[in-house]
């Protein structure tokens, strides 16, 4: 199932995504890419300082609210990381790291429909940072509110662009993504400092789920 929609996703993603990112990047100036990027990244810190919360990351809680301030204060709502040249590094937590800290195990491997890799527990934990978004929560046309959703998603693709030729060169891109996106979790859960044993480690797919290949076998001599 997972395989079948990783195709699916990526058949989607050629023929929609991947060409506006393209274009978007080569007709937007670099500072302008990084400053959106800083923007987007800045909008959602207010969640990330909720989690931090939940978390019981007080150190956190404080450095990322102090980000936060400086960012949309001094740094233009967000488009100059002012706080990053103070050496304040971001962070990124989400509900679904929150429900982690609190135990909940990460369930199988998926891969959801249009949006990606994910775990049984992440996919639950992605409702309330939906909801938490500001364009769900600031009144605001919904032309406005499509045109700022859409340029998250066209940024957040042009920011995959560089690592996708490691990606086509494998022999099982399905699994080189699941794996990679499931270590990338595990060091966001822990902060960077992950034990040296998966503690929560998914549960795997299916026995049978090989590396599959859209070349046909050859007949047996």
């Amino acid at each position: 199932m997972n395989r079948g929609i990783y195709r699916f996703n990526d058949t989607v993603d050629r023929a929609a995504l991947k060409p506006v990112a393209r274009s978007y990047q080569k007709i937007t100036p670099g500072w302008m890419r990084t400053g959106i990027s800083n923007f987007f990244s800045n909008l959602g810190t207010p969640w990330t300082i909720v989690n931090d919360l939940l978390q019981g990351k007080p150190q956190l809680m404080a450095q990322d609210s102090c980000r936060f301030v400086m960012n949309t204060v001094a740094g233009l709502g967000g488009f100059i990381d002012v706080a990053g040249k103070l050496e304040l590094s971001d962070h990124s937590e989400d509900f679904g790291q929150t429900l982690a800290v609190w135990g909940v195990p990460s369930g199988p491997y998926l891969v959801i429909p249009l949006i990606g890799p994910s775990t049984l527990r992440d996919g639950f934990g992605r409702v309330p940072d939906y909801l938490s978004q500001p364009t769900q929560n600031i009144d605001m046309p919904w032309q406005t509110n499509t045109a700022i959703t859409t340029l998250d998603v066209i940024q957040t693709r042009q920011s995959l662009l560089s690592a996708e030729d490691t990606l086509n060169k494998a022999f099982d891109s399905y699994g080189i993504m699941r794996d990679a996106w499931l270590q990338r979790r595990e060091y966001l859960i822990y902060d960077g400092n992950p034990p040296a044993a998966d503690l929560d480690e998914p549960e795997p797919d299916s026995p049978s789920d090989e590396p599959m290949s859209d070349t046909p076998a050859e007949p047996e001599s």
